[in-house]
């Protein structure tokens, strides 16, 4: 938990005020989440709950409604000693929703949309419908049966707005049923003609549909009444799975470029937020993500809805988009019992019985392509062991086991899918540099390599990782050197709270690309350029404000997409490097550069033209704040947000690194509020809610939100530098 208690009980109470049609109503309480053991109560009266925090679940609390005003009352609680290793938050975050439904209606989850034959010609969907009934009002208490007219509509959404577009593309058959008891169901399909798949980019798009069904009361006449409508958004797409080339989606192979991203959203804690998600997703998205694992439970509906938006592929435990995943390191996988399977085939089955189209898995990290458990799978999902546990040079000292890697698993398999559902687990410190440098390509962090004690933190070379874990660099190693390897997802995207390692104390660790309050690590940039190959990358370390290096040793490494680089210091040519130089190493590199103030510039081709260049240099002392924000204008429903980045800089504006002054931010006028503050550090304890937070190496994150529509004015303030103000508008 990263020292950071989340126990504790916590009461929610609300009036619900119902009108005077109770009896021909089903009034639902759906509960996107709630962490955790969730009792819900109507005027006192104890209505049911659920346990696990993660899951979503419905109650019918009509019986226990009255017209008029009513109490609802949910009860959470984390008991101590029931927790998880990483920050699952506390009570009901993300929504709570009243849901008013004829006494016939769409059962909860009750249409279920799939796609088959999927050509750029056509392709099949297919309906099932569960409609349910609880009373029979409409047709008088003493009937035995109720009929409806089921009538479903296709329309496409538009890309650009994500609005349904007016004439329907597909009209499925009208159906009229009879329910003759709580529950019935009923299967249409219809053939959608030129239709627009949903794919990840750059090559596709996340084209969406939305079937409308809708309810009517006995058979259907233009006098029919209508009971209720329900919206089932959804994507065609083909996905295939090939043992030698991999994920193959829509025709095209699609390389799984992931990372695992925990649920909670920085400074802004477990609670949903819709802003928020969007900016961890986009964040992804610029580095050439194209999937997300969502571990270890299931995510709250409306971050798979966005996934969905946003063309990610998604590996969630439970359900899936593109396979399904029923288990992560559990003990069974390095188990010689023959038993320990059995759990995998009935969870596996399972699975085929909700969903026959995807395949489905169960990750592992310390098993043999012959334990029994690892037979059972339909795809060999692999944690760390692929790449090699405690392989290489600098793991040699290590003990503990080194587990088979990816050509033994393909070799006893040869006729199943390998991808990795957890790799790297990489350390850094956004900004931070430790001297010397590792000469290995990959190396785990210890006394002497990568630590920076004073910081509780790791160089940022992005050389150094956990015992079990690689480099970018040997992480791209392993993956060229075994192509069938459909790629996999980094141990993380973002930094999480919770599950320090190496430095105690702290509030997480430094497992992310992106630090916890969104700002890039020094890894970004090779994973930018791995997965961008055609987007114009370089990106240079360390900085160059070393005061108390001149003449020393301080090697300068390039991330680049392209082919060669020239890097020059004060204008002096430190030479020319080719991938070939380094071999092993996905960067270019020059170890031998001694520090001296000035700049440094690196000048990158690809294929013989010019490509990206970058530069750093010495900067001046700070004398000054800035301030920038990802959206000037936010939505006046003090749920939208304005991400304000706050960097100290000297008298030409430049950036000055290794400064972290205390820094106050204030709403100076208008309707706004500093919703929580965050520098970065994991070793940073000051509460999320202050407005007066250090810097962290010269940047510092304030998350802004209305509390009503108009001018907004944000001013920050620290001690020896030039305060500054910058407006916002919230309509």
């Amino acid at each position: 938990m990263g020292q950071l208690p989340v126990h504790g009980v916590g009461w929610y109470r609300r009036d619900l005020v119902i009108g005077d049609n109770i009896p021909d109503d089903v009034h639902y309480l759906d509960v996107d989440g709630g962490i955790s053991y969730s009792m819900v109560w109507v005027n006192n009266h104890l209505v049911g709950g659920w346990p696990f925090g993660y899951n979503s679940f419905r109650l019918n609390i009509s019986p226990f409604l009255k017209e008029g005003s009513n109490t609802l009352a949910i009860r959470t609680e984390n008991p101590a000693g029931h927790s998880s290793r990483w920050y699952p938050g506390a009570g009901l975050y993300p929504n709570v929703w009243l849901t008013t439904v004829s006494s016939v209606h769409v059962g909860h989850w009750g249409i279920k949309v799939t796609s088959r034959d999927v050509s750029k010609d056509s392709a099949a969907i297919d309906l099932s419908i569960t409609a349910q009934r609880f009373k029979d009002s409409m047709s008088g208490a003493n009937e035995t049966q109720t009929t409806v007219t089921i009538i479903s509509e296709a329309f496409e959404l538009d890309y650009a707005t994500g609005q349904r577009r007016p004439e329907p593309v597909a009209k499925l058959p009208r159906q009229t049923l009879n329910l003759a008891g709580n529950k019935t169901a009923t299967n249409s399909s219809v053939i959608i003609n030129s239709p627009k798949l949903w794919g990840p980019p750059p090559s596709q798009k996340p084209c969406l549909y939305e079937v409308v069904t809708t309810l009517y009361a006995g058979r259907y006449t233009q006098q029919s009444m209508l009971l209720n409508p329900y919206e089932t958004r959804f994507g065609i797409l083909s996905v295939v799975f090939d043992p030698n080339k991999g994920i193959i989606v829509n025709g095209e192979h699609v390389y799984l470029q992931g990372v695992n991203q925990h649920h909670h959203i920085g400074a802004l804690g477990a609670a949903y937020n819709q802003r928020a998600a969007v900016r961890q997703l986009e964040t992804l998205q610029e580095m050439g993500s194209n999937a997300i694992r969502l571990p270890h439970n299931p995510p709250g509906p409306k971050l798979l809805d966005l996934t969905g938006q946003m063309a990610f592929l998604v590996i969630n435990e439970i359900f899936h988009i593109i396979l399904r995943s029923y288990g992560n390191e559990v003990k069974e996988q390095s188990s010689d019992d023959e038993g320990a399977a059995d759990d995998s085939v009935y969870l596996r089955d399972i699975c085929h019985q909700e969903d026959p189209t995807r395949l489905t898995t169960s990750v592992i990290n310390l098993s043999s392509p012959n334990s029994y458990l690892a037979q059972t799978l339909e795809l060999i999902s692999i944690n760390y062991q692929g790449e090699g546990i405690r392989y290489g040079p600098a793991y040699e000292y290590l003990t503990g086991n080194k587990m088979p890697q990816h050509d033994a698993f393909h070799e006893a398999f040869p006729d199943r899918v390998i991808p990795s559902g957890e790799y790297a687990s990489s350390l850094s410190l956004r900004g931070s540099f430790l001297f010397p440098v590792t000469p290995y390509n990959s190396a785990p962090v210890n006394s002497t390599d990568g630590d920076i004690p004073n910081e509780k933190g790791v160089g940022a070379y992005e050389l150094c990782t956990a015992q079990a874990g690689s480099s970018p660099d040997r992480v791209f190693l392993a993956q060229d050197e075994h192509p069938y390897v459909s790629g996999g997802f980094v141990w993380t995207g973002w930094d999480y709270i919770g599950e320090p390692y190496y430095h105690k104390g702290t509030r997480s660790g430094n497992w992310g690309i992106v630090d916890l309050a969104g700002f890039k690590k020094e890894r970004f940039w090779p994973y930018q350029a791995r997965w961008r190959p055609n987007f114009p990358v370089a990106h240079i370390v360390p900085h160059w404000i070393w005061p108390n290096r001149t003449g020393e040793i301080t090697p300068v490494h390039v991330f680049s997409s392209g082919d060669k680089a020239e890097l020059f210091v004060n204008g002096e040519s430190k030479g020319r490097r080719t991938r070939e130089s380094d071999p092993g190493f996905y960067r270019f590199k020059w170890d031998n550069v001694r520090y001296e103030p000035g700049e440094v510039h690196v000048f990158t081709c690809k294929n013989g033209r010019e490509w990206a260049n970058d530069n750093v240099r010495t900067t001046g002392d700070a004398v000054a704040l800035q301030l920038k924000a990802d959206r000037d204008r936010i939505v006046a429903d003090g749920e939208d947000v304005s991400f304000i980045t706050v960097e100290i800089v000297d008298a030409d504006g430049n950036v000055v690194l290794l400064v972290n002054n205390m820094i106050s931010m204030s709403v100076a006028s208008g309707l706004g509020e500093i919703a929580a503050t965050d520098n970065g550090h994991p070793a940073d304890f000051t509460a999320f809610t202050s407005k007066e937070r250090k810097a962290f190496h010269d940047i510092l994150l304030a998350i802004v939100k209305s509390t009503g529509a108009g001018n907004i004015v944000i001013t920050a303030n620290s001690p020896g530098l030039k305060s500054t103000s910058l407006p916002l508008i919230a309509i």
